[in-house]
């Protein structure tokens, strides 16, 4: 089977994407298990015009850093074409392209544990409980 794959946002004007690694596990919590897309786990941030970058989820923060892939990715999006023949005996048949939507140049990478944000004051409050 042959697959077409087309650029459609034209050369050198495809969107750039990045992809988020983290070291461990990110588990949704019961409540979200069947709402999990466009969910928002945390807020990303590029704090100063370093590489740096912070990760706060909840009362946690990661500091990463933008660290460049060795070979690019695309990004791709499926699109099946499904013609019906005329005869008697009707066959579909199906023929599959691709679509690139973006490319992946670089990751974000997250490996130090994450620092707590616990103020002073809502550190007092949980100790007098």
């Amino acid at each position: 089977m042959q697959i077409r794959v087309k650029c459609s946002c034209g050369e050198g004007k495809c969107p750039e994407w990045a992809i988020v690694e983290l070291q461990g596990v990110v588990e949704a919590q019961p409540d979200f298990q069947d709402r999990l897309q466009n969910l928002q786990i945390g807020l990303l941030c590029r704090p100063s015009s370093q590489e740096n970058y912070t990760f706060t989820v909840g009362y946690h923060e990661l500091t990463g850093s933008k660290v460049p892939l060795k070979k690019p990715l695309l990004v791709l999006k499926k699109i099946k074409h499904s013609n019906a023949e005329e005869d008697s005996a009707t066959v579909n048949l199906s023929r599959v392209e691709m679509d690139v939507i973006g490319i992946i140049r670089h990751r974000i990478l997250f490996k130090t544990r994450p620092k707590a944000l616990i103020s002073s004051k809502l550190l007092l409050v949980l100790l007098n409980f």
